[in-house]
């Protein structure tokens, strides 16, 4: 693998009257060349300090860090080949574009004419060429954004960092970058570490996504197995919303799983693990997988419906439990009412099981 954590672990001592915090705890992964994979997580979950440790502005209590099979712990951030993009942008404003972007090259001496090569090619890549005589105030956000990221790629480091650099842009602005970004990255091929709390930021970026929780690595996966396959609670109920409906085994063979749900029976098809008659379960259902019409084996009635131009959004009360369902069939142009009598049926091949 290009780049690994192994048990890597960050300590901050007491201070204030508090004791240790664990900001990190034995995070353990590995990232192959080329690959953009994110730490997605609350605040306060450690993706931002296990970022800070990978660049070297933080270095580890204990565990290492790995680059192309050399262990780079307690290397300065200018000597592991690395380059940042931070949430502030941190364009010096006194420069123009090119200077910018040139400053790291200046610092290394780097002759003139390949800083006039390497700044050109750059400028290029994020579509900023004819802006170099241009002041940074005189850039809207995304253009700042293009330009702090022209910065750090102009360097040619092993590997890019991240941190949150679209959190100050507006939503618009934030979809068309996220695509930006992604572009890029493909196009050079360059290893990526990037930090968001935004989900829909690490599902359309992420060649795989790492869910931190508490300073642990709760589930490490492409976006679609975090989303549809997620391994505990926490990451269900973070990456998108969840449903969560306590159920019990009536019949436990492998691939024939049936429980009992608010009365009824399922049959899950999609279930490998064998699970003892009579165990306690939770079933996971994403919104979208639960259909809502006249002939669902659930009865529930309509507590909440919000039409939402391309689908409607309701809870359900089934068993003294809401559920939450979205209607995304076009075909549906009739609303249920509030206070309406429904049948709910959960889609039984996308049900996700985890013990309860």
């Amino acid at each position: 693998m290009y780049l690994t954590l192994e048990k890597l672990t960050k300590t901050f001592p007491p201070r204030g009257g508090a004791g240790e915090v664990h900001a990190v705890k034995d995070a353990d992964l590995q990232i192959s060349q080329g690959e953009l994979v994110t730490l997605l997580g609350p605040s306060g979950c450690g993706k931002t300090t296990t970022l800070r440790m990978i660049a070297g502005f933080e270095f580890p209590t204990s565990g290492r860090i790995l680059l192309d099979g050399k262990e780079i712990n307690t290397l300065p951030p200018n000597k592991r080949d690395m380059s940042m993009v931070f949430q502030s942008y941190a364009i010096f404003p006194h420069l123009n574009i090119f200077e910018n972007i040139a400053y790291g090259l200046h610092v290394q001496r780097i002759s003139k004419s390949e800083v006039e090569r390497r700044v050109g090619a750059v400028l290029e890549l994020v579509e900023l060429t004819g802006y170099e005589k241009r002041a940074p105030n005189q850039l809207s956000g995304g253009q700042q954004q293009r330009v702090a990221l022209a910065r750090a790629l102009v360097m040619e480091p092993k590997v890019l960092l991240m941190d949150e650099p679209l959190s100050n842009l507006d939503a618009k602005l934030r979809e068309s970058m996220r695509t930006e970004i992604r572009r890029i990255q493909r196009s050079l091929g360059i290893t990526s570490v990037y930090v968001t709390h935004d989900q829909i930021e690490a599902m359309t970026l992420s060649d795989r996504v790492v869910v931190m929780n508490k300073g642990l690595i709760e589930q490490v996966g492409s976006p679609v197995e975090v989303y549809r396959y997620p391994q505990t609670r926490f990451v269900a109920d973070f990456i998108g919303r969840a449903n969560f409906i306590d159920a019990t085994v009536t019949r436990g063979l492998p691939g024939q799983l049936a429980v009992q749900v608010y009365g009824q029976t399922l049959h899950l098809s999609n279930v490998k693990e064998v699970y003892s008659e009579g165990a306690r379960l939770i079933l996971i259902a994403r919104p979208e997988m639960i259909l809502v019409n006249s002939q669902g084996e659930l009865p529930g009635i309509v507590r909440r419906a919000s039409y939402l131009g391309n689908m409607v959004d309701y809870d359900i009360e089934v068993g003294g439990q809401l559920i939450s369902v979205v209607d995304t069939d076009p075909r549906h142009t009739a609303i249920h009412a509030e206070g309406a009598a429904v049948g709910v049926s959960l889609l039984a091949d996308c049900v996700h099981v985890l013990p309860g």
